[in-house]
């Protein structure tokens, strides 16, 4: 049976005034948790030399903003709907700002770890907001394409300004900087939102279910925690209580919704299979990206030699790629199809990941870059076309809640991906035959190997950072050829559930 996004009724077509100055504001959200997402991969070797973390803090630094923000979108997004998407937007703003402070001046892993946790939970108020005011601006639904189009072009742009401008800060000032280019974005951003934005709600949202809220913040953080612990150090029984505790609690929070009179998820709306197609997509896809890029400016940096501003440069093919794509891809949907355009794009990143499991220390820039700008392209088509599907396919009024399922398929995605394929990374490095004199730390983390180095002899020295950054090169093919694995079978999945998908290309 054909499943068609929902089409805006004569009320809702009524196109409102200063929607695309509106729309210029919300980007700069968009563009405030990008650019915060790239700029730590980038800093991550000057993190390792500066608070020494273990490789476990480390990965916990690369994740714990995932863990919290997974664990709180649907809540937030569902607040979003109550108190009105502006002031969450705006409030969550402000304390990303405030929080990014705390990052930039952290002086120990667990100072880090928390401020990054901290990070979370205000990022869990940003994204959710920005989509469901886009629901609510854009009723034409063309316009909502190209509105959703120039939003995920923003999120890949953020990706490649993040390690040009932290690239050329980590040459200049110290890696706490990266975190203070957020100060000026959040301040226009709430100043000129405070004035353009308009503020919307559902007129009948019901209560916020704080219970609900606890099972899906303990679910969420459970089951990731249960799934890095068993990637890291295999099955425990503290990793199968966490695992346990988590699927009790998400299946609380299922049940409590189907119970509630007003939930802060209907679930029924995965019943349409367009909507349920749409977030497993971007679930997998996330999942099979994320560790490795993680782990791509470490590569860049540590084993190719190349100074941060260049690693940021080399990277730029995947968000040039990203945002000519999500500029086209809700005109390319309605001209092929749905599934067309997202499987193709699905089974384009894996594709380029699989040419990625060849990689070795003196790889030429030719094939990495290559690979880089197909996986842009591939993204920006196959996340442009599943964000406006889930957008298109429930009420405006349940507009939050619904762009909340989607981004916590992006951020679960992240964690899961950083979790599982960075403990491949991770588990494949620490192996590395060091020579005689190789101090623990350094099988901890390939920074850590640099940062001891200097003092070891030059022989041992040499010796050792050659084994280790092989030993990582390893450990990266390794989950380059899984994370291709997860990309094809999303594609696999997305050809058959969003089959008879279609944009509504009715006013």
């Amino acid at each position: 049976m054909t499943s068609t996004v929902q089409t805006a009724t004569p009320n809702e077509a009524v196109k409102r005034p200063g929607r695309w100055l509106a729309l210029a504001v919300l980007v700069l959200a968009v563009l405030l948790v990008a650019v915060d997402a790239t700029v730590l991969g980038l800093a991550t070797p000057y993190i390792s030399e500066d608070l020494k973390p273990s490789g476990t803090q480390l990965l916990w630094i690369g994740d714990v903003y995932s863990f919290v923000i997974a664990g709180l979108l649907v809540s937030m997004g569902s607040l979003g709907d109550r108190i009105g998407r502006k002031r969450i937007l705006l409030i969550g703003a402000t304390a990303f700002g405030a929080i990014s402070v705390l990052n930039a001046y952290a002086t120990t892993p667990e100072l880090m770890i928390v401020a990054r946790a901290l990070l979370g939970v205000a990022g869990a108020t940003l994204m959710p907001a920005t989509l469901a005011l886009i629901r609510n601006l854009f009723h034409d639904p063309r316009e909502r394409s190209l509105a959703v189009g120039v939003w995920g072009a923003t999120a890949s742009a953020g990706t490649a300004v993040g390690p040009i401008v932290g690239g050329f800060l980590l040459e200049h000032f110290w890696w706490g900087s990266v975190f203070l280019i957020n100060l000026p974005v959040m301040a226009v951003l709430v100043v000129v939102g405070i004035k353009l934005l308009p503020e919307s709600r559902n007129p009948r949202p019901g209560p916020w279910d704080m219970a609900s809220v606890a099972l899906s913040l303990v679910g969420m953080i459970a089951v990731v925690y249960a799934v890095k612990e068993a990637a890291t150090y295999g099955f425990t029984w503290e990793t199968l209580t966490a695992g346990l505790l988590g699927a009790g609690a998400l299946y609380g929070f299922v049940r409590r919704q189907l119970t509630l009179p007003a939930p802060l998820l209907d679930m029924r709306l995965f019943r349409n299979r367009g909507f349920s197609g749409a977030v497993l997509a971007d679930l997998l896809t996330i999942l099979g990206l994320s560790g490795l890029v993680f782990f791509l400016s470490q590569y860049l940096q540590l084993v190719q030699g190349r100074r941060p501003l260049e690693a940021g440069l080399a990277e730029l093919p995947a968000a040039v790629g990203a945002v000519v794509a999500g500029l086209i891809a809700g005109r390319a949907a309605r001209r092929f199809s749905v599934r067309v355009v997202v499987a193709g794009g699905l089974a384009a990143v894996g594709l380029a990941l699989a040419a990625l499991t060849v990689i070795d220390r003196s790889t030429g820039y030719p094939l990495l870059g290559a690979a880089l700008l197909v996986v842009g392209i591939g993204a920006g088509f196959s996340f442009t076309v599943t964000a406006d599907v889930i957008l298109g396919s429930v009420p405006k009024e349940q507009a939050g809640a619904a762009s909340a399922v989607s981004e916590t398929a992006y951020e679960l995605g992240a964690a899961l991906g950083i979790a599982v394929l960075g403990s491949i990374v991770t588990g494949v490095y620490r192996g590395f035959p060091g020579p005689a004199g190789t101090p623990p730390e350094a099988h901890e983390s390939l920074g850590g190997a640099v940062e001891v180095a200097s003092s070891l002899p030059p022989h041992t020295a040499t010796a050792m950072l050659d084994a280790a950054r092989t030993a990582f090169v390893d450990g990266l093919t390794v989950a380059a050829g899984a994370g291709a694995a997860v990309l094809l079978a999303a594609a696999v999945a997305a050809w058959f559930m969003l089959r008879g998908q279609r944009l509504d290309s009715q006013q």
